[in-house]
């Protein structure tokens, strides 16, 4: 696999599933459409991962994190120094991809992608330099990208609108999202400090990380039965709804095995959004 190694391939799942998520919310699409709205979601979640990738590494970050399956980066880099140039050089073209891709669907579906588009792009450019030391945008800005730009942006453009259903479950995955990096984040608190990172584990310590975990799964599980009690999907989404019990275990085994949290909580993030989209297809 190489260089690819770099965009944590098993970690692009996640823009998986959002697509077929909105997908499932626009109901009729045309699949050329479909298509090119997948590749410009995975171009942007593997642009993130590779430049975060190349500058964890310039840091020296890669140097002081000790790695788990679902945090601490791919370790390439780190096995590879002489393919840091490949990996920005990946990175970057990922994002001229998803860039050109975005202008595309934009000049198809109306220019007023273009608000969901351009902040998706800040995001992608500025996580690792700058948001990574905001603590405060550390926590949102992960959801922020996945849920509310990525699939509401992809169901606008399969659909051709937003949706009630749309914004509502766009919630829910912002909040799935945000506590998927809450979590990963704990195992490297210190490695983090050393480079001037800032986040919610470093700043506060885990009582105060699982008060907010606790607070956006509860947030999280509101915003779907409140979709489903509006009638914003059909009620079989409630396939979904166990995918819920995998971040209960995460709550309540983060004090005593990270490893089992951070697994359980990695699979809350993918099952949730994948169940629904199975649901509201089936609906």
């Amino acid at each position: 696999m190489g260089i690819l190694h770099s965009l944590r391939p098993p970690f692009l799942l996640l823009a998986l599933v959002t697509v077929l998520l909105a997908a499932a919310l626009a109901g009729d699409f045309a699949w050329l459409t479909f298509a090119l709205v997948l590749i410009a979601a995975l171009a942007a979640h593997g642009a993130v991962n590779a430049l975060n990738e190349y500058a964890d590494f310039q840091s020296g970050l890669d140097q002081r994190t000790a790695r788990t399956p679902f945090s601490g980066g791919s370790g390439y880099l780190p096995a590879h120094p002489a393919a840091a140039r490949q990996v920005l050089c990946l990175g970057l073209g990922l994002l001229l991809l998803c860039c050109l891709l975005g202008l595309y669907l934009a000049w198809q579906a109306g220019p007023a992608l273009l608000w969901i588009g351009l902040p998706g792009v800040a995001l992608v450019a500025g996580y690792t330099p700058w948001i990574t030391r905001n603590r405060w945008l550390s926590l949102v800005a992960p959801g922020v990208g996945f849920g509310l730009l990525m699939l509401c942006g992809a169901e606008r453009v399969l659909g051709g609108q937003y949706s009630t259903a749309g914004w509502l479950t766009g919630l829910m995955l912002a909040l799935l999202v945000n506590n998927l990096l809450l979590l990963n984040q704990l195992p490297d608190c210190e490695a983090d400090r050393s480079v001037g990172r800032d986040n919610i584990p470093l700043r506060y310590g885990l009582a105060v990380s699982r008060r907010v975990y606790a607070l956006q799964l509860l947030l999280a599980l509101g915003c779907y039965v409140l979709a489903l009690l509006q009638s914003s999907v059909p009620m079989l989404a409630l396939l979904a709804l166990p995918g819920f019990a995998l971040g209960l275990h995460a709550w309540l085994t983060v004090s005593t095995n990270l490893h089992a949290a951070l697994r359980s909580n990695v699979l809350q993030t993918l099952l949730v959004p994948a169940l629904m989209a199975l649901g509201i297809g089936l609906g």
